[in-house]
């Protein structure tokens, strides 16, 4: 399928594959908005992360629309938004494209769980433990690109590389391509 162009842009995929690198370089690039899926949890469910426990459904729907519903605002303010998400299931990406009421371009960071562990291992992160990136793999569906708006790209590229490469599949925002 091809890329259905969109003003918002989230970068998935599971804990330390680097969406809040990869998505902070990319509208560092496209000079708009960053939101961090992480600032849109309610405080429950960080709770929850950092005692280990995986979140449920019920825990990610709310979750799930604070954030389309900001980027969406982001989005309308200056043009386009770039989000970092977990969005795991493709449930969790058509809930949050049906929120936003528009199309997203999901990018997913994809990588091995031997290389998504090794780097979880070496970061400090505020609320996800390491023992949550079973459940993390358990719960991913992985995008397909021949059905959902999806660019796959892998975790061990450098993030100028992923970034560029994300950047060059956005012809359609040319005119946030102000570093030309």
């Amino acid at each position: 399928m091809p890329l259905i162009p969109a003003r918002i842009i989230i970068v998935m995929g599971v804990s330390s594959s680097g969406k809040s690198t990869v998505g902070q370089s990319i509208a560092r690039r496209l000079h708009v908005p960053f939101l961090d899926g992480d600032g849109y949890h309610p405080p429950a469910n960080v709770e929850k992360m950092r005692a280990g426990i995986p979140l449920t459904d019920e825990d990610r729907w709310p979750w799930l629309e604070r954030l389309a519903i900001a980027l969406h605002e982001a989005a309308d303010k200056k043009g386009a938004a770039v989000g970092a998400c977990s969005a795991l299931r493709r449930s969790y990406r058509e809930y949050l494209t049906n929120k936003a009421g528009e199309p997203i371009l999901f990018v997913h960071l994809s990588g091995t769980r031997e290389v998504i562990a090794e780097r979880m291992a070496r970061r400090q992160h505020e609320y996800m433990p390491t023992s949550l990136l079973d459940s993390q793999f358990a719960t991913l569906e992985p995008p397909d690109p021949a059905t959902e708006n999806v660019l796959v790209l892998p975790v061990t590229d450098p993030v100028e590389k992923l970034t560029g490469a994300m950047v060059k599949a956005l012809d359609h925002l040319k005119t946030f391509k102000r570093w030309q």
